[in-house]
């Protein structure tokens, strides 16, 4: 879990998570467990980055956003980007779908050696590399971007446009309530 560690755009662990565990409601889990289990023929798997998100981790994102001195970690997740339109540009969102534990933050990795496969970009890079239609991503990474949408929106998931790895189950069962309980 990305939010967990210090390898994230704030650059330390982000309020809230007080474990590394990835927490979804039930269908949720269910949904992503098929889309393993779709993938595995294929010698591929899933690597989750975040899941359920606290109120308390969305403001946490908001309080550093609005710090614009603190560019520590803009070289890694956001070096085309002004940090004062991450939320004009979607990248940020002052509510966000994670709270409601039915959405995910993931990519696909190689079973045989647990690597990441190449999506044309890393995970919360903020840039137009990281949308789901950027054409100058290479065609492989494409490739690999729109297997992963196929997958999990045959299992029930719908992506966001601005981020290759973001999946929200479709028939989420809290649609209008945004939990902030820590991460255990």
């Amino acid at each position: 879990m990305r939010y967990f560690g210090e390898h994230n755009f704030v650059g330390r662990r982000i309020d809230g998570y007080d474990a590394p565990v990835c927490l979804l409601t039930r269908e949720a889990a269910l949904a992503l467990a098929q889309v393993q289990r779709e993938l595995e023929p294929r010698g591929l798997g899933l690597k989750v980055f975040d899941c359920y998100r606290p109120a308390r981790a969305v403001a946490h994102f908001i309080r550093w956003a609005q710090n614009v001195g603190d560019q520590s970690r803009k070289a890694d997740f956001y070096p085309y980007v002004n940090k004062r339109s991450l939320f004009r540009d979607g990248y940020i969102s002052a509510r966000s779908g994670h709270s409601r534990g039915s959405t995910v933050d993931l990519t696909l990795i190689r079973l045989a050696d647990g690597k990441e496969i190449d999506m044309g970009s890393p995970f919360d890079f903020f840039d137009r590399r990281s949308w789901r239609s950027d054409p100058s991503v290479p065609p492989d990474s494409i490739a690999n971007r729109r297997l992963l949408a196929a997958v999990m929106q045959r299992r029930g998931f719908r992506g966001y446009d601005k981020e290759w790895w973001h999946f929200t189950l479709a028939r989420e069962p809290f649609p209008d309530t945004y939990f902030d309980f820590p991460v255990r």
